[in-house]
């Protein structure tokens, strides 16, 4: 047995206690000292959830090229760089891309991720092949290969993922999302879409598509964004990857709203799928967030968002933790 010890992090807040480890996970905690000397003291957390990822591209890092700062010429479908180079690139190419970035994700203190799938059901193929024997989960977010609603394939999509996760509104018509969207939706699976991420898009269009979460959101105003929270839509924010872009999100805004906030670090091509980097960038760049709500939208509300049953009965959890400095937010203790 491992003991871990601090202030636990719970959905009510932070409580004081330790936490008893054994290979096989949690087996006692409590809210007193540890029964013996801890092998690291700090703030305890359940296990990181990335909200939003595009492994696929993870092989663009590895090719060190200058990447166009601009959204469209670099990410938009069908004729931005990141296609071009997912279509000219080898299956051998993306796994292997796909396998670092996923290790990354596992050594990081990630145990699920929700990853936007390119390229149709070869896409989710690739991304199955890559997790066979990985500690981790993926929600698949698939998408049709083509930018047109083709029954068949969406059926054949959303047989073998978890739902259908598609690019802004301003590049589909408006039409074929529609149909995907309800299709999604009568076969019970999770419909998500990026919005207003680098202009403000018509926010009637987004929620009538009754989406389960939004990416980006950061040209919305601030009604926008009170529609999204009494919608109960929570929204995935990748800083870093506005960053790139010269996109600034207007954080004091975000949480004015109430909106409910999770991170996602976005395209591997762009940075890593380290979570904690994401986290940390925001601490250093904004004093808007306290800890507890920075880690609150690493763990607990994405959890909520994708529906994941660990970790939701406070200390009573069925996952593995994570330690961390107090002050720096840095790992101390992370499960292998």
């Amino acid at each position: 047995m491992k003991y871990i010890e601090g202030d636990i992090l719970t959905q009510n807040g932070f409580q004081k206690g330790y936490v008893g480890i054994t290979k096989d996970g949690i087996i006692e905690h409590g809210n007193s000292s540890a029964p013996e000397k801890p092998i690291a003291k700090g703030i305890i957390v359940p296990t990181f959830i990335n909200a939003h990822t595009h492994i696929g591209d993870s092989f663009v890092r590895t090719k060190k090229m200058k990447l166009p700062r601009n959204v469209e010429k670099l990410v938009a479908p069908p004729n931005g760089l990141k296609y071009t180079l997912l279509e000219t690139a080898s299956e051998k190419e993306i796994i292997t891309g796909m396998k670092q970035s996923i290790q990354e994700m596992i050594e990081s203190g990630i145990s699920s991720f929700c990853d936007f799938r390119e390229h149709g059901i070869n896409g989710i193929r690739q991304l199955k092949t890559a997790l066979k024997n990985k500690k981790i989960t993926s929600i698949i977010l698939s998408r049709p290969h083509y930018m047109n609603y083709d029954k068949k394939e969406v059926d054949l999509l959303l047989e073998n993922s978890d739902g259908i996760g598609l690019s802004s509104v301003s590049d589909w018509e408006y039409s074929e999302i529609e149909k995907i969207a309800k299709h999604a939706k009568q076969k019970k699976k999770k419909f998500v879409l990026h919005a207003s991420e680098a202009l403000r898009e018509d926010i009637d269009a987004i929620l009538d598509l009754k989406p389960d979460f939004l990416v980006h959101m950061i040209k919305a105003t601030e009604s926008d964004l009170i529609r999204a929270k009494d919608e109960n839509i929570p929204i995935a924010l990748c800083p870093r990857s506005n960053a790139f872009f010269h996109l600034e999100i207007n954080l004091k805004l975000m949480k004015k709203s109430g909106v409910d906030l999770m991170l996602g670090t976005d395209n591997a091509m762009i940075n890593t799928p380290n979570i904690l980097e994401e986290l940390h960038f925001l601490k250093k760049t904004t004093r808007v967030f306290s800890t507890k709500e920075l880690l609150n939208m690493i763990t607990y509300t994405p959890r909520k968002a994708l529906n994941l049953d660990d970790c939701i009965q406070g200390l009573n959890w069925s996952c593995d933790v994570v330690v961390l400095e107090r002050e720096t937010l840095k790992p101390l203790y992370i499960p292998k």
